[in-house]
């Protein structure tokens, strides 16, 4: 009996041990963190909306150029792990 009250004694000495150091470990981080803000920065936000519209607005004029020049061209390739087309 006296025992199994030791063992259960030092095991919980021992996760206690463990959990304490894992504690220490977390805070003494030697980096430090960025404060994260409570709501997102809605300025980058609206500068990254601006410059992904200013991507696709590129895109759409080359795609409108090339249909209106006529020298589109569209290839069909077989899809890959697919034989040959079937007679």
């Amino acid at each position: 009996m006296r025992r199994r009250a030791l063992f259960w004694k030092c095991l919980l000495a021992a996760n206690l041990l463990v959990w304490g150091m894992l504690v220490l470990l977390q805070t003494s981080s030697g980096q430090e963190r960025k404060p994260q803000q409570p709501f997102a920065n809605a300025e980058e936000q609206r500068m990254q909306m601006i410059e992904l519209l200013q991507e696709t607005n590129a895109l759409l004029k080359e795609q409108n150029a090339l249909l209106r020049s006529g020298k589109l061209r569209v290839v069909v390739a077989p899809r890959a792990g697919e034989g040959a087309a079937e007679p």
